[in-house]
């Protein structure tokens, strides 16, 4: 099953028999609160205009749990998140395509959740809204009640699991360089990386506009950061989104891997986990 699909092949599948329910994910990390600046908003983004069709779905209230202990975006609860999943239109027996206004971080986040809790066709728009070259709408649809129920399947890390993984496998740090090196933290309550983590920047996993490199070059970047065919691969970055789209990045490359969620929000909020700073993992 493919993860990612193009502007043109859905813009072909909407005129079809049976086309996607079409998800909207708009979100972005945000420090406006700090500077006293208006939070970014993801619905008055969707309503000003989006691909006709889409419902909205709220990163922050449907698919994460309120921050705390686990992190700041912990998983949601997952009687809650079925429920906002069908209302949203999303049915076992029918596709799903997520997007977000182009970094693709919220969308993976979406595509993550579904997958894990056991959707069979989930696909991610590659590149987000701007690849988009149709007319946009304002009108917000009622989606008919879906019949999604979530059962979550393998795949997903706690702290433990990941400290093991970055022993035993390969645990990749989606987060930026500076940030893994610890140079400069501008969230969480420390900097640094998991011990025995590989920086591993989601960023590069893309191109300039945005979409993914070709899948060819994804193997080799990954293979390079010491993923093998028989390394059991895991992945984290700051509260489990951008994690998300590098475990979205290994999939286009055909690598399976796990998610921390709770990642470093989680991690460094225990004084007692060990911190590594600088280049060298360890």
């Amino acid at each position: 099953m493919r993860a990612i699909i193009t502007a043109t092949e859905l813009a072909h599948e909407l005129t079809g028999d049976r086309p996607p329910v079409l998800l909207d994910v708009r979100w972005q990390l945000s420090l406006a609160k700090a500077a006293g600046a208006p939070a970014f908003d993801g619905r008055a983004e969707y309503e000003a205009g989006h691909i006709p069709g889409a419902v909205f779905v709220d990163l922050d209230r449907e698919l994460a749990g309120a921050p705390g202990e686990h992190g700041r975006h912990p998983l949601p609860d997952l009687a809650e998140f079925g429920a906002a999943m069908r209302r949203a239109g999303v049915s076992a027996g029918r596709p799903v395509v997520v997007y977000d206004g182009g970094q693709g971080w919220a969308a993976a986040r979406a595509w993550w959740l579904l997958r894990w809790t056991g959707h069979p066709d989930v696909r991610v728009l590659d590149g987000g809204l701007p690849s988009w070259e149709g007319e946009l709408s304002t009108w917000v649809p009622e989606a008919a009640e879906g019949d999604f129920r979530p059962a979550p399947a393998a795949g997903l890390l706690d702290a433990d699991g990941a400290a093991a993984l970055a022993r035993a496998g390969v645990l990749l740090d989606a987060r930026a360089g500076e940030r893994y090196r610890g140079e400069v933290e501008p969230i969480d309550r420390v900097g640094g990386h998991i011990p025995g983590a590989v920086s591993a920047p989601t960023t590069e996993n893309v191109g300039p506009d945005g979409r993914f490199l070709p899948a060819a070059e994804l193997r080799d970047r990954f293979k390079a950061l010491g993923v093998s065919a028989d390394a059991e691969v895991g992945v984290y970055c700051g509260s489990g989104v951008s994690g998300a789209h590098e475990v979205l990045a290994l999939a286009v490359a055909g690598i399976p891997a796990a998610l921390y969620v709770g990642s470093w929000s989680e991690w460094s909020s225990d004084p007692s986990r060990p911190v590594a700073v600088g280049a060298d993992p360890q």
